[in-house]
């Protein structure tokens, strides 16, 4: 057990005004299971990279301790060789036999560590991954979204392992994963930073009490200060009214004044200039006290949402639809999507959940019924024409350009979008940034903006949470509540299904349960 003692801590990227972060200080216990809390951009995945010395910063970072990051990095060479080889140059101080016995316990087949990387699923890289990664005793692991683009078997599978190690950062947006896994969490408020015992459940719940609290306190604090400002304001003019009736009196239409009674007002001026004094300190001390209250309180402002109603009710039919290539991926589906639903694909990667929503997309814009020259289609797939689709597609990587150029190119509403993006979270200085410099949760949430300004009778997301902070997952699920869109979407978020699927279209076996 060491301890980790950051002091001071400040760091900003070359060629940004943006400080990351400023004067940060916090000591963390290398026995901990840390999960990182923050919104998208606040410098989770930085801090990972600081502690393992990527940057330059200035403050300190002190600890006896070594540091390794998930996930490792590769290059194209790096694909063709086996995990067995990679691990070398990822962990040469382990052994085979330690990372098999890892592997064993993440639930995953001996034998990818022998195959080609990139012959191995998502799941597979990731699992394999973190078993080199905990093959090594003494090291402390920082972990950085281990569950993006995972099924929820293998998402499991990663829950379960975690859930038995220690000494581990972990950064991940999954709540089901951070209340299994961690004990403490060490959260990037809006202006500071905070450690906690706890999972995230326990956070939140006391996150909700201080901000409940904090803006209570405010409350109080404005009312003192009107109540204080309007008995200043009083004793002001009482005080000038009295000052200016101390001379230029008229002895026969005032015949009880006389020129003693100008030591009498003056006094009762005087009097009253020092209680208006007394309310302004005592202002004072309410705004001082008012200050810094509602620094780290979240507010989530209500998003919206422009769905549009079609004229028929059902939007999508499947009738015996097998999709695929040489092999096919789905086979004997059958569904119905109706206007009102929220239907969820689930399934397995690589299970066709992708391929079928281009399928549906490619018949909605013109009949087309392949994803290529070697795609097979069989059955009934049928989309009524005319139906506008809103999509938000996993990837990312075409992003590019400043937030301008991509509503240019999109045929956005720039103030809409601008708008969306501030209610997701973003500060205006990233409007000025390229979106190629955007973290991953950025790159999400502005392909996500732009569908929320877009109308649409039927909103297809393919894992649009991916990489998203926590704050706007509930945001999002509340504006699918809200506002009941009909919404076909690929999402392995439990708590997310739990809350806004209507209906889920299970790929592994072609089943379609309802409810």
């Amino acid at each position: 057990m060491s301890q980790i003692f950051v002091n001071n801590l400040t760091f900003a990227y070359d060629g940004s005004y943006d400080t990351v972060f400023e004067n940060a200080s916090f000591n963390l216990d290398t026995a901990w299971k840390l999960g990182l809390i923050g919104r998208n951009g606040k410098g989770k995945t930085t801090l990972l990279k600081l502690l393992m010395g990527e940057h330059e910063y200035s403050g300190t970072i002190s600890t006896h301790t070594c540091f390794d990051l998930f996930p490792y990095r590769l290059d194209e060479d790096d694909l063709t060789k086996t995990a067995a080889e990679l691990a070398e140059k990822w962990k040469p101080q382990v052994e085979l036999w330690q990372i098999l016995i890892q592997m064993n316990l993440i639930k995953i087949e001996e034998e990818c560590l022998f195959r080609p990387f990139g012959t191995l699923s998502h799941g597979e890289r990731t699992r394999v991954m973190l078993a080199v990664l905990f093959a090594a005793e003494n090291d402390f692991l920082l972990i950085d979204e281990p569950t993006n683009h995972l099924d929820q078997k293998a998402r499991a599978s990663v829950r379960d392992f975690l859930s038995m190690k220690n000494g581990f950062i972990l950064v991940s947006h999954d709540r089901d994963l951070l209340d299994a896994v961690v004990d403490h969490v060490l959260v990037l408020n809006r202006k500071t930073i905070e450690v906690q015992m706890g999972n995230f459940s326990s956070w939140k719940e006391n996150k909700e009490r201080a901000d409940a609290h904090a803006t209570a306190e405010n409350e109080k604090h404005l009312k003192e200060i009107k109540k204080l400002k309007t008995a200043a304001d009083r004793s002001k003019r009482w005080a000038d009214k009295n000052e200016g009736t101390k001379i230029g009196f008229d002895p026969q239409k005032e015949p009880e004044r006389n020129i003693s009674t100008r030591s009498y007002i003056g006094a009762k001026t005087k009097k009253m200039q020092a209680r208006v004094k007394s309310y302004e300190k005592r202002m004072d001390r309410e705004i001082e006290e008012k200050e810094g209250l509602l620094q780290d309180v979240e507010r989530t402002t209500d998003l919206k949402l422009h769905p549009v109603f079609f004229h028929k009710d059902v939007l999508v039919r499947a009738k015996d639809l097998s999709l695929g290539y040489d092999e096919m991926l789905i086979a004997n589906l059958s569904f119905e999507l109706k206007q009102g639903d929220r239907l969820v694909l689930s399934g397995k990667n690589g299970c066709g959940k992708s391929t079928l929503i281009k399928s549906i997309i490619n018949k909605a814009e013109g009949g087309a019924e392949d994803n290529g020259d070697d795609f097979r289609l069989e059955g009934e797939l049928s989309v009524p024409s005319g139906l506008l689709i809103s999509y938000v597609n996993q990837d990312t990587s075409f992003l590019h350009g400043t937030i301008k150029e991509y509503c240019k190119d999109a045929g956005l509403d720039e103030t809409l979008f601008y708008t969306a993006l501030r209610q997701l979270g973003f500060e205006r200085t990233q409007f000025t940034k390229d979106i190629e410099d955007f973290s991953e949760g950025q790159k999400k949430k502005v392909l996500v903006a732009a569908s929320l300004i877009t109308q649409a009778n039927l909103y297809i997301w393919d894992e649009p949470l991916n990489y998203m902070d926590v704050f706007s997952r509930m945001q999002i699920e509340d504006l699918i509540l809200k506002y009941c869109p009909t919404m076909l979407l690929v999402e392995h978020d439990v708590r997310f299904q739990e809350r806004v699927a209507t209906g889920i279209i299970r790929l592994d076996g072609s089943r379609y349960d309802r409810g």
